[in-house]
């Protein structure tokens, strides 16, 4: 991308180069990455086909182009912000295109994966010459006028991720292995989004069994830093649900069979599955629990 300054002779001789990226998945959070790229001079490509209209809004909204699947190829860099279970089958459709290209850009995938889906997901591209990067996500989507969030990245020797801290991304490499990002994401995802999830859990069983005002005046007395972030976090989480699910049956593949904490997330799984499909439908769990959030706990 060229950009000059007619006014003055000098600066228009002068060009400024800011690379092309290529980021499949236009959610809140890669069209939100996205715009921060755009607002610091980058072109963000997109892959739109097939997805919902909303999508698209969104990614026109943020300013990504949206070109056909080999068009990608063009970027200097490819990054992944899907949900979870989408991980795999991106890899493999930009294993796809590059396919054969003596020069492929650097793919990143920046995905809520445990490092044993990392794997799997850099075998996709055996035998190609694509170098792929660990990423990961920690913090909302950017805000203009804020920091947030940080982008954790291992394996990246070459620094490739340089790109995107020249576009003012908060970019943290990592001294470890491929996977060390995901790994960080499973531990930090676990605590944050599973207490999430626990909270919710035992407000709703407070709710069922006429305990809901009680627990809650007990909250804001006892643990007020408890009760105001699960004020905060929960009706946050209602619409992010669904995508949580595979999050937390990734911490569980984490953890690993034999130790007993896998159980726990493989139950957080199954309580946001509940959530979204509530969310998605009656909205019943959701009034209960906006109830007893809502509930200013003085009158115990």
């Amino acid at each position: 991308m060229a950009i000059g300054n007619s006014s003055n002779p000098m600066t228009s001789l002068i060009e400024v180069y800011m690379p092309d990226f290529a980021i499949i998945g236009s959610g809140a959070m890669g069209s939100a990455v996205a715009k921060r790229l755009i607002d610091h001079g980058g072109t963000v490509l997109t892959y739109l086909e097939g997805r919902s209209e909303q999508t698209i809004a969104r990614a026109k909204a943020a300013g990504m182009v949206p070109v056909g699947r080999q068009e990608l190829t063009k970027a200097e860099l490819i990054l992944s912000i899907v949900p979870p279970a989408e991980a795999i089958k991106v890899a493999e459709l930009v294993a796809d295109i590059s396919s054969g290209m003596p020069a492929a850009p650097p793919f990143i995938d920046l995905n809520a994966i445990a490092p044993k889906t990392m794997q799997a997901l850099k075998a996709r591209f055996e035998g190609s010459r694509v170098e792929v990067l660990d990423g990961a996500i920690i913090g909302g989507p950017p805000v203009p006028g804020k920091s947030g969030p940080t982008i954790y990245i291992s394996g990246d020797i070459a620094e490739r991720s340089r790109l995107l801290e020249d576009c003012d991304l908060r970019i943290r490499r990592l001294d470890g292995p491929l996977g060390a990002a995901s790994a960080l994401k499973m531990c930090y995802a676990g605590i944050n989004k599973g207490f999430v999830g626990l909270g919710t859990a035992m407000l709703l069983a407070a709710s069922r069994s006429g305990a809901a005002e009680s627990l809650k005046a007990e909250l804001s007395e006892s643990l007020p830093d408890v009760d105001r972030k699960l004020s905060r976090s929960i009706p946050d989480m209602y619409p992010k649900a669904y995508r949580w699910v595979a999050e937390m049956q990734e911490i569980a593949d984490f953890l690993g069979e034999d130790d007993p904490a896998a159980t726990i997330f493989r139950g957080m799984a199954d309580v946001f599955s509940r959530m979204a499909t509530d969310v998605e439908g009656s909205r019943v769990l959701v009034g209960q629990l906006d109830e007893i959030i809502a509930f200013s706990g003085t009158e115990n």
